[in-house]
């Protein structure tokens, strides 16, 4: 049952991707968070597998981890082939979500804040997917900017 150290159920996650970037971006949040995740797990998505073994172990994956609180699946992009097998749950199950464009960011959100609803949990995810994108070199320009702009009023 996918529940936290104080016995409240969480929501079972999913990471379904092109070859391993899924267990490395697993493997990644369980060295900043310092602990082995439960109720999580990866399913990748290559040449290695027919199409219809990797949806038996996606749908495997949902039943063993789908026991109240739904189930988060995790994709890498919109379009991709990893997106389109897991988007197929939707149509048979009520407690399946599906978030394209995973990163690291909104995978650390999800993790940290699985004892949320699924609905809710998904929305927090894509706000902290899209705020973890950022254009570095842009933004410390612009800080740059305003503090000369700063100091050059102050000197006035």
């Amino acid at each position: 049952m996918p529940s936290d150290t104080a016995g409240k159920q969480q929501v079972g996650i999913i990471l379904v991707t092109h070859v391993d970037y899924g267990s490395s971006l697993l493997r990644a949040a369980e060295f900043i968070v310092g602990s082995t995740l439960l109720d999580c797990t990866c399913i990748q998505v290559d040449s290695s597998l027919a199409v219809e073994e990797t949806v038996t172990r996606l749908q495997e994956a949902v039943d063993r981890l789908s026991t109240g609180s739904g189930v988060l699946v995790l994709t890498d992009m919109f379009g991709g082939t990893p997106t389109n097998l897991s988007l197929s749950l939707l149509g048979s199950r009520k407690d399946v979500e599906v978030l394209t464009g995973m990163n690291l960011p909104m995978l650390l959100r999800v993790l940290a804040n699985r004892e949320l609803p699924l609905n809710e949990l998904a929305d927090l995810a894509a706000v902290a997917g899209r705020e973890g994108i950022i254009a570095a070199g842009q933004l410390l320009r612009s800080k740059n900017e305003t503090r000369k702009e700063n100091k050059e009023g102050s000197d006035t």
